[in-house]
């Protein structure tokens, strides 16, 4: 399995931590042995970012609703919020993606589960986001 597939198998349990309440070390478990995820890479990377975007939602989230104009986030798709939580976890915490290539596989998944509105506003937000990181980071391209 590549990192595109273990970003889907990301979204979808990120998708459905929304909807389930229960303990997410549990739920990070059943799925994984669920879709028998097994090699250490790919469940050191779906741990990290699943976890990385819960610990950080609160900040994920403020900055989606900055550049999600006329939305709020309760309003939002959850399908589109994970994939959008997931993107701007892999630019402002993952060195070792690069902040294209995060947001280029989101709007791939997007236009896998979402509609063509949902691409557009996607793309768009995470635009916006990159961008304010960039600038607060002083050094476009690179990681915070």
């Amino acid at each position: 399995m590549g990192r595109r597939e273990t970003r889907e198998h990301a979204m979808k349990l990120l998708y459905q931590i929304q909807i389930r309440k229960d303990d997410l070390d549990e739920q990070i478990r059943t799925y994984l042995e669920e879709e028998q995820i097994l090699e250490s890479v790919e469940r050191d990377y779906l741990e990290d970012v699943v976890k990385g975007v819960v610990k950080n939602q609160d900040e994920i989230d403020e900055l989606i609703s900055r550049h999600a104009r006329g939305w709020t986030v309760s309003r939002m798709p959850k399908v589109d919020l994970a994939i959008m939580r997931l993107s701007i976890y892999e630019m402002r915490y993952r060195e070792d993606i690069p902040v294209n290539v995060s947001i280029n596989e989101a709007v791939e998944l997007a236009k896998k589960y979402c509609g063509e509105q949902s691409r557009t506003f996607i793309n768009g937000v995470l635009g916006k986001v990159w961008s304010e990181l960039s600038q607060n980071a002083g050094e476009p391209g690179t990681h915070e």
